[in-house]
């Protein structure tokens, strides 16, 4: 009967989930809080009803490569162009203000008589570590919660979009520096060739399946399921291919898959009957999957008041670093605050580069549970404040407003 509790634990995650996504959606919140409160429930930090499988995170995976593809189909090129550069100074800055504060952070905890960090490598490398997780970003959240708000296709969406692309290639040089002087074996000129390479191979194969596709999409007017399946597979095998042979995240390479056939009339088609396999299945189980990976040991009151402002400085750290880089570029305030807001949640990324440093002897244990509470407090608290930002009308706004009233009701008056 064991080899089945998948089928149940399945079943659990999308009924909560469902459940939990429409409390909060009652409460003004996006339903992706109320997925991710669902995984934290089911999980071993409150019911310990649903563990984190091998299954579980291969669908997960599956799920967040869809919902990276959606996001990419769904990005105007010609508004991703115009914000590139944008883009590139937002995800720099977002590197950079993060990575001095979480290495601050944790030259003030990592200290004899406070926390041991680890014991097999330099005290500096652990320090730096630290920073180099709160540099990750992970916009699949962010980009459930736009779409939701109907803002995904918008020049902060599109910012964000951009930022987040860079900001996952920066990291990875980042990760692959911190890790090269404690392991010889990793070689960094190996690494970065790898990265350009990649988008050589994405630019040639993207485009000679556009050519193909498009060719075979001219022919016949009709909506056939055939050509879902072979922009699915497509997708998966660019992403396949990023993770496997050239080191970069496979979110990456299937948000490259969708951008590629965004000029395409039939992609709302395409969209739509993947969309239904997404909604209804494999993205519940993404967000509820970011929820079970906690667990909670006991924790001392210096390991909590680590975590508690690791977690307010990797908030605040990334709404500066990418606000001021989309000031630079004269976003408004609150064009700016909304970018920043999206680039907060750290998600998945931020459990693999932690893991990554966990094998590699950079962090022991006890740092292992701050990182989990920072990484599920900036993806629950990611998509509250991005939804805030939105809503919330500055004084400037609601004057203008009233006088836009104010002069309406003038007009009505003077036709009555």
């Amino acid at each position: 009967m064991e080899s089945y509790s998948y089928i149940l634990d399945i079943a659990l995650i999308l009924i909560s989930t469902k459940l939990c996504g429409l409390i909060s959606r009652r409460c003004q919140m996006p339903q992706v809080v109320g997925a991710l409160f669902a995984g934290l429930i089911l999980g071993p930090a409150v019911l310990n009803i649903v563990h984190e499988t091998e299954f579980l995170t291969q669908l997960a995976e599956i799920g967040v490569i869809l919902l990276m593809f959606f996001a990419g189909l769904e990005t105007d090129i010609s508004e991703l162009k115009h914000s590139g550069k944008a883009s590139l100074v937002t995800a720099i800055l977002g590197i950079i203000v993060p990575l001095v504060g979480g290495f601050l952070v944790a030259m003030y905890f990592n200290r004899q008589g406070i926390m041991i960090f680890g014991d097999s490598s330099s005290v500096f490398l652990q320090n730096i570590f630290i920073g180099t997780i709160l540099t990750a970003t992970s916009v699949s959240i962010t980009v459930e919660t736009l779409k939701e708000m109907g803002k995904l296709n918008s020049k902060v969406g599109n910012t964000i979009l951009g930022a987040a692309i860079i900001d996952d290639i920066l990291g990875i040089i980042a990760l692959t520096i911190v890790i090269s002087f404690s392991d010889p074996n990793v070689n960094i000129a190996e690494v970065l060739m790898k990265i350009f390479l990649f988008f050589i191979f994405a630019a040639i194969s993207c485009g000679i399946f556009y050519i193909i596709f498009k060719n075979w999409l001219d022919k016949d007017a009709k909506h056939k399921r055939r050509y879902v399946i072979a922009v699915f597979a497509f997708c998966l095998f660019l992403s396949y291919i990023s993770e496997t042979y050239f080191g970069v995240a496979d979110i990456t390479g299937a948000f490259i898959a969708g951008l590629t056939l965004s000029p395409l009339s039939k992609k709302y088609y395409i969209e739509e009957k993947l969309d239904t396999v997404s909604y209804a299945f494999l993205a519940p189980i993404f967000f509820a999957s970011i929820g079970l990976k906690v667990v909670l040991p006991n924790m001392s009151v210096v390991v909590l008041l680590f975590a508690v402002v690791l977690t307010m400085v990797a908030v605040i750290s990334k709404v500066i670093g990418c606000g001021l880089g989309c000031k630079l570029f004269k976003y408004t305030n609150k064009e700016s605050l909304q970018v920043g807001i999206g680039m907060v949640s750290r998600g998945e990324v931020a459990l693999i580069v932690a893991n990554k440093g966990f094998s590699a002897g950079l962090i022991n244990t006890t740092v292992l549970a701050p990182i989990l509470i920072v990484v599920i407090a900036t993806t629950i608290l990611s998509p509250i404040l991005l939804k805030m930002s939105y809503t919330y009308k500055t004084k400037w706004e609601k004057s203008e407003l009233n006088s836009i009233d104010l002069n309406m009701g003038a007009i009505k008056d003077t036709e009555f």
